[in-house]
Formats: structure tokens, C-alpha cells, sequence
């Protein structure tokens, strides 16, 4: 293993809010917004971080998404990627879209209930530039969490999209 496949998640996290060619938007609905935390934990997320938002409330997330059967979809994740990119592009791309290249991160989670043994899973996705004022890509992750522990699932969602985004962003 190299150095570099060697970085920690927080190290990624920091290293990422140290790269001024990347801003962006954190959605995350249900088990926590874990991933953006993350970032915020590290330090220097004002350079990272365009907005970070939270529809738990169902009547909220239709608000803002539309209604849906399922929340926790491939569905509602693919429209939350939608929805927000194009916010963000819409605000910030006329003011510095040639000076970054801008992303969204968005997870739908249904974390294990203390109430039932539901199934814990989630979609988490990015979309996101690769060069200024370029055409987005994007990923698009199903997980299914097996920790009993809603504390260790919220840590492993952190993992995860940490991972994720720093996949796409210095990998791609």
C-alpha cells in the first residue's frame, strides 16, 4: 500500500477542505448528516462546504423534493442529487464556476430503529465536475449496514461518504 491509499478519514476529509478547486453541497437524510460532520470535525470546511442540509421530516423532504413513496430510494436519492446541484450551479456558477469545480454529495439512510429490527441500508451519491464548468459525473452506492449499533452505523455512513467523495475527486 502507498502512502497516499494509506490517508485516514479524517486526513481525506482535511485534505479535501484544503483543496480550494472543490465546493459543494451535503444532503443527508435520515441516520445523521455523518459525512458532512465529518468534515466539519477536521477543519477548513468554509472552503469546502457551500451548504449543508437535513430533510428528516417527511412533510419537510416533500417540500423540497416533491412526494415519494419510498424515502429511502434510488428514486429520492437521484432526485436530491438533482434538486441540489442544480441550486447550486443556479447560485454560484455566474460568480466563481471558472475558479472550482462544484459537487454534490446526498445520502437517503433508514438506520436500525430502536423500536424494530428493521433492515438499516441507505443510497448515498455524488455528482460532480471534474474540471470547471465541465459536464457533471456521477456515483451512485447502495449500502447495507449490519452494525446492531445505530452509533457504529452512523460512523461507518461517515466512512463511507468520506471515501466515496475522495474517490471521485482525486481517483476519477
Amino acid at each position: 500500500m502507498n502512502a497516499e491509499m494509506d490517508l485516514g478519514t479524517n486526513k481525506k476529509a482535511f485534505q479535501i477542505n484544503l483543496d480550494r478547486k472543490r465546493y459543494g453541497t451535503f444532503a443527508e437524510i435520515g441516520a445523521g448528516q455523518e459525512v458532512a460532520r465529518r468534515f466539519f470535525q477536521v477543519g477548513g470546511a468554509s472552503g469546502t462546504i457551500a451548504k449543508t442540509m437535513s430533510a428528516y421530516d417527511m412533510q419537510f423532504s416533500d417540500a423540497i423534493y416533491g412526494a415519494t413513496d419510498r424515502y429511502v430510494s434510488r428514486a429520492r436519492l437521484q432526485t436530491m442529487l438533482d434538486h441540489e446541484y442544480s441550486l447550486l450551479i443556479e447560485r454560484l456558477d455566474q460568480k466563481i464556476g471558472d475558479e472550482c469545480t462544484f459537487f454534490v454529495f446526498a445520502d437517503t439512510v433508514a438506520a436500525r430503529s430502536f423500536k424494530q429490527r428493521n433492515e438499516a441500508h441507505g443510497w448515498l451519491g455524488m455528482r460532480f465536475q471534474s474540471e470547471t464548468r465541465g459536464a457533471p459525473s456521477e456515483i451512485i452506492i447502495h449500502v447495507r449496514m449490519l452494525d446492531e449499533a445505530n452509533v457504529d452505523q452512523q460512523e461507518a455512513l461517515g466512512i463511507i461518504g468520506v471515501n466515496l467523495i475522495y474517490g471521485a475527486f482525486y481517483y476519477h
